[in-house]
């Protein structure tokens, strides 16, 4: 009898330590694993999927900022590319070969009212908004080369900023949209230039014999990110807004490029190829703590911060297409948000 009774103990002993090892313990919930947060926001992009005509063409879509309710908004016969929001995300302009040359149009996020803004039969492309959303820059080879313009957001008041016989491209307006920073060959090489908005005091200010490139300006407007190869191979520069402490920030034997500012400045991503494929990488805006971020076999590239800089999305050549990936800012939680067998990329996030 005692036996049987100790035998009873110990089996409800078991029984217990059992359900407190299933419940947490001393009737404590065990830690539930965090629920990422979705993305918020909208994204247009670049696909060339197939939708109302063979052979597909390139059409500008609009998704929400987690990959859901893709939509055709341009759903035009001839190539459109290369969106790019409205600062206050009403409207979209973009690039459409629809009249036989490549010219900036605009239309409402749904698609309606699509309006050619530039009307010139030369080629019109490298559109830039300023930060207030009231005028574009952009690139035109009207006047036989390729130069920076500029016109109010309706499309009138086209105006040569330039003015130069050689090669202008890639505008970037300044943070309080009194400055363009541009590149250009002017020198032998491309450098880079800082021209106030209406076209005065165009300056020099990388002043190097070799070629630099993709002008960045921080949130701040007092430093500029760009790529340089003038330690033999692709390095993030950053300097001051004058040209002033140019200094690298990669310090790498391979590529590095593309560098873009987070929303607050303490860091800046960019385009790596240091582990054999081109990746994505962020570090601190002087340079320390240089992170890959994607850690992927297939080529990522075009990184850009979600506005509220908690999220990076990329394009990823990962599935066999060209797809849109978003990413937490810390690497994690990588995923295909556009999941088509098509060509996904250009991808612009709404503010």
């Amino acid at each position: 009898m005692r036996a049987k009774r100790s035998f009873a103990i110990i089996f409800l002993g078991i029984i217990l330590l059992s359900a407190a090892a299933c419940c947490g313990g001393g009737g404590q919930e065990a830690t539930p694993t965090p629920t990422p947060e979705p993305p918020q926001g909208r994204i247009v992009f670049t696909s060339d999927r197939p939708a109302n005509v063979h052979p597909p063409t390139p059409e500008i879509y609009i998704m929400d900022a987690d990959g859901s309710n893709q939509t055709n908004i341009t759903k035009n016969p001839h190539f459109d590319w290369e969106p790019l929001w409205l600062p206050d995300g009403s409207q979209v302009a973009f690039l459409s070969l629809r009249d036989g040359n490549w010219e900036i149009y605009i239309m409402n996020a749904d698609g309606s009212n699509q309006t050619n803004l530039t009307n010139n039969s030369a080629v019109d492309s490298n559109l830039a908004w300023s930060p207030d959303g009231t005028r574009i820059a952009f690139i035109s080879d009207r006047d036989g080369n390729d130069e920076i313009y500029i016109m109010d957001a309706d499309g009138s008041d086209q105006t040569n900023l330039t003015n130069n016989l050689a090669t202008d491209s890639n505008p970037a307006w300044s943070p309080d949209g009194t400055r363009i920073a541009f590149i250009s060959d002017r020198d032998g090489n491309d450098e880079i230039y800082i021209i106030d908005a209406d076209g005065s005091s165009q300056t020099n200010i990388t002043n190097n014999p070799a070629a630099d490139s993709n002008p960045a300006w921080s949130p701040d407007g007092t430093k500029i990110a760009f790529a340089s190869d003038r330690d033999g191979t692709g390095e993030v520069y950053v300097m001051d807004a004058d040209g002033s402490s140019q200094t690298n920030l990669t310090n790498n034997p391979t590529w590095d490029w593309n560098p873009s500012w987070s929303p607050d400045g303490s860091k800046i991503v960019f385009v790596s190829v240091q582990d054999d494929q081109s990746e994505i990488y962020v570090m601190d805006a002087d340079g320390s703590n240089r992170t890959n971020l994607t850690n992927s076999p297939f080529n990522d590239k075009d990184p850009l911060w979600s506005p509220d800089g908690s999220k990076i999305a990329f394009v990823s050549w990962r599935d066999d297409y060209w797809e849109i990936y978003i990413i937490d800012a810390d690497g994690s939680n990588q995923t295909n948000i556009t999941n088509n067998p098509s060509w996904d990329w250009q991808p612009s996030w709404s503010p």
